[in-house]
């Protein structure tokens, strides 16, 4: 059983595959942390709650004659605020008189062999048999306030879900200031904080700071999970490698603000907290109503990063995702054309197209209204009929005749101020009355708190995809939220989007839907959930595009991300990359172009239709695959990643030498991840090697006189 209670010691003991996590309940009153880590069989495991009387830490009023009862030094699981813990509170309710102080104890629990679904939000789903849960019932008795805590159990994996509801059984209108979805003390600070940080065409690099004494915290405030830092961190111990050493990691599923933070205090235990983003956030509990939180996932290893990574991937591929697809091969014309299209160009550009193994023609921005730039039209889904007379039908069909699906770019959650829609509907629009908008490439954000907004966006896409044969939706989201006069517009927003989501993609369960946020604004498990892919970058240029595939890698399986090969010289870095090794870049997520057939030379086109042809070949292997990163390009001149079949029968390695080096060393490429006793095969040269000399000799990686020079290599197991 994955969830144990012990009486007589008043823990509960919740064991996934290789860790166990620990609660206890202490003074029959108090939920206490007591232990995460390696799996252990303790038998006394209340003897982890270490009470000792400590200068200037208030002691609860039943607590008087016992000093050493305080919650300012108790290892807790919701610690709430004002009644004598001074470190963050995981809970701040707002009363009618003005006072936030809150005093949740233990009531109850219940263990519930099914995973429970948060109403309105995206949650990781269970097989039967999987999962259990663990519910502890906490209650603030002064406002009939109910804390419902959730804990689910991964039987066979080293995952553990958690999130909170809160249930105002009283008679107060309650505001809640701040709930996060998990919170816990460790008894240590030997951790380092790794975080994923960045910008537009920058994301998700990687940045490990040592844990220092105050509170370490990252969130976003933009109403979207945001380029700059991503839902996501993760505790390492000092000796972390990406192959040994404890991780803890931590990832909301959730698109909106949220805030994730680690408090170390005087006494050297550290808080960790990861929920909603309380900043200007408020939102009204009134009597008989309840609050969920968005779920947090805890993934535990004690085989370094490389085995944290592995399963969140496992984890989102297999139980997040809603729905399976086949990832097609797509062309998108943007950087082909930009605004200045019409039917004769793209009938040239679909018909260059053709035999070259491209399986889906994209057409991007422009389409509608009489969008010719990006300052007018957003909102007025109708078809430019003047660029195409024929309509949509018809590019869609020329696609089918020169065998390719067709797919669609949408900007559906915003309205420029130069759009029928806005003549029609400006209350439709984010704002704020009686103040000039603040506006962002010319458009505003759509009010999705609205269900007549959800509702315009969901007919708006629907009579498209009723009327034409679309089997791919690029899904864009081009600016941050603001002007938010209500606190609880930006959750109410979040809402909102998943409703239209989870709507569309009920009514067209064929269309796959690539989300996309000024590339990668918003990729987090809550938009995966929806969407299997995700545009990861509008950073187009090879070389920099491993920095933000490594670092996304972390937590998101590379076959969630969206790769294109791009032109040279590149428009963003004027960096000329050669073409193989754009190729293999890309090849290692959902493979793309993103240029002009037309002016490809036809050593070129022969490229790409080797590159189509391997990517067809290998695609299947890809995403079933265990993912390993081999070379960190943040910390040399070099990268390389490999994906290995689960049966250890296929191995692709992507090598890519950032900088060249004038001396002529030699460089030996251990890869991961193989069995040992077998035979490998290169593809390629017909060169056999044991598992073992490949992962403990390597690969003599060959000398090349230039920068940027990639490498695929494929083996398969011979015996």
């Amino acid at each position: 059983m994955p969830i144990i209670y012990n009486e007589k010691e008043k823990t509960f003991h919740l064991e996934g595959k290789d860790y166990s996590y620990i609660i206890g309940i202490a003074y029959d009153q108090y939920i206490t942390h007591l232990y995460y880590g390696k799996q252990v069989q303790m038998v006394h495991p209340s003897r982890r709650m270490v009470a000792r009387e400590l200068g200037f830490s208030p002691s609860p009023l039943a607590f008087f004659k016992n000093r050493s009862v305080s919650l300012d030094t108790m290892p807790q699981e919701f610690p709430s605020f004002g009644y004598g813990d001074f470190r963050i509170p995981a809970v701040m309710i707002e009363q009618e008189n003005g006072s936030r102080i809150t005093d949740f104890k233990y009531q109850s629990y219940e263990i519930l062999d099914e995973k429970p679904i948060i109403k309105g939000m995206p949650s990781c789903q269970s097989q039967e048999n999987e999962t259990q849960t663990l519910v502890i019932h906490l209650m603030d008795e002064v406002l009939q306030l109910e804390a419902c805590l959730y804990y689910t159990v991964y039987h066979y994996r080293n995952v553990l879900t958690r999130f909170v509801k809160l249930v105002n059984h009283g008679n107060q209108h309650l505001k809640i200031k701040k709930c996060v979805s998990c919170s816990f003390d460790m008894h240590d600070k030997e951790y380092q904080f790794l975080q994923l940080h960045g910008t537009h065409c920058k994301e998700r690099h990687i940045e490990i700071t040592p844990l220092r004494h105050g509170i370490t915290k990252i969130e976003s405030r933009r109403g979207s999970s945001s380029h700059m830092l991503n839902p996501f961190f993760a505790l390492l111990r000092k000796d972390t490698n990406e192959d040994q050493g404890e991780v803890y990691g931590v990832n909301l599923v959730y698109s909106g603000n949220f805030e994730g933070a680690v408090e170390v205090d005087q006494r050297d235990t550290t808080r960790v907290q990861m929920g909603l983003g309380s900043f200007d956030f408020s939102w009204n509990l009134l009597p008989n109503e309840n609050f969920e939180t968005p779920e947090v996932v805890l993934v535990y290893s004690n085989t370094g990063l490389n085995g944290m990574s592995q399963t969140f991937h496992d984890l989102y591929n297999e139980r997040l995702i809603k729905r399976h697809y086949h990832h097609p091969i797509v062309v998108n014309n943007w950087e082909a054309t930009y605004f200045d299209f019409n039917e004769e160009k793209l009938a040239a550009l679909i018909q260059s197209a053709k035999g070259l193994g491209i399986e889906t023609f994209v057409l991007d921005d422009g389409w509608f209204g009489k969008r010719n730039n990006d300052e007018c039209s957003l909102g007025d889904w109708k078809v430019n009929l003047e660029k195409l007379p024929g309509g949509l039908t018809k590019v869609a069909q020329m696609a089918k005749e020169n065998g390719m699906q067709f797919g669609l770019w949408f900007e559906p959650e915003m309205i420029s101020i130069d759009s029928d829609l806005y003549r029609a509907h400006p209350e439709y629009a984010i704002r704020i009355d009686n103040r000039e908008h603040a506006v962002s490439r010319c458009q505003l954000v759509l009010d999705l708190s609205k269900k007549e907004v959800c509702q315009y966006i969901i007919d708006s896409i629907s009579q498209l995809l009723d009327t034409v044969p679309i089997s791919y939706i690029k899904w864009d989201f081009n600016r941050n939220i603001t002007e938010t006069q209500n606190p609880s517009l930006c959750h109410q927003y979040v809402l909102g989007l998943y409703f239209i989501l989870d709507t569309l993609t009920a009514k067209y369960p064929h269309v796959l839907i690539e989300g996309c946020s000024g590339g990668g604004g918003r990729v987090d498990p809550g938009v995966l959930y929806y969407t299997p892919q995700i545009w990861t970058s509008d950073d187009t240029d090879a070389i920099e595009r491993l920095f933000i595939q490594y670092g996304t890698s972390l937590v998101y399986p590379p076959t969630t991300m969206v790769g294109h090969v791009s032109v040279v010289p590149n428009h963003q870095t004027g960096r000329v990359t050669p073409f193989y090794t754009r190729g293999i870049v890309a090849m290692s997520a959902n493979f793309g172009y993103e240029l002009n057939p037309q002016v490809l030379t036809k050593e070129e086109r022969q490229m790409v239709k080797q590159q189509t042809k391997l990517y067809q070949k290998i695609r299947k292997c890809l995403y079933s695959s265990d993912f390993y990163r081999l070379r960190n390009p943040f910390e040399g001149k070099d990268c390389a990643w490999s994906f290995v079949s689960k049966n250890k029968k296929q191995v692709f390695v992507m090598y890519v030498r950032i900088l060249n080096g004038a001396t002529n060393e030699f460089d030996w490429l251990k890869l991961k991840g193989l069995q040992a006793n077998k035979l490998y095969q290169d593809v390629q040269t017909k060169e056999i090697y044991t598992g073992q000399e490949l992962m403990n000799v390597g690969i003599l990686l060959p000398r090349h006189p230039y920068d940027f020079h990639g490498i695929l290599y494929e083996f398969k197991q011979i015996n």
